[in-house]
């Protein structure tokens, strides 16, 4: 037997060096490659859905001068064919001429009424084709055909 301890001899454990976050293994450069182009993308798509909707701000800044006017001197015949003609014009920028530029009466309120979204109930009822054409309209129905246009100009979308 030996006298002297043979784990006198052993020197202390040395720890490992801590590991480096940086650099990052090659998945983590794939992920974060992945969600800079789903960004990007989701901005591209966003950007693309702005443009394609200037219309519609045109549209309801059109409407709101309409809206202000009527408030101002109250001519109900002047305001309906007003609303009449931006309808028209916002749905040509939308739909095939072919299919909107004759549209007339009463299927043209079939039309907006079909292209309106997501609505449970007509917006625009069968007394729109006289609102049109009458002198004088009363204010409440003015005001229905306000907030209709408004409603189809947010909401419209192509037929199914």
């Amino acid at each position: 037997m030996n006298p002297q301890d043979p784990l006198a001899n052993l020197h202390p454990l040395r720890e490992p060096m801590a590991i480096s976050w940086w650099p990052p293994a090659p998945g983590w450069w794939l992920l974060a490659a992945t969600l800079l182009l789903l960004v990007l993308l989701g901005v591209y798509l966003a950007w693309q859905r702005y443009r394609a909707n200037a219309y519609r701000r045109l549209a309801q800044q059109q409407l709101a001068h309409i809206k202000s006017q009527y408030e101002h001197d109250g001519d109900s015949a002047r305001v309906a064919g007003q609303l009449n003609a931006l309808l028209k014009s916002t749905a040509l920028r939308c739909y095939p001429r072919q299919d909107v530029a004759a549209l007339n009466g009463e299927r043209w309120r079939e039309f907006l009424n079909e292209t309106a979204g997501k609505t449970d109930s007509p917006l625009f009822y069968q007394d729109f084709e006289q609102i049109v054409y009458r002198a004088q309209s009363e204010a409440d129905e003015v005001e229905q055909l306000l907030a209709a246009t408004h409603t189809w100009i947010a909401q419209h979308r192509k037929r199914t």
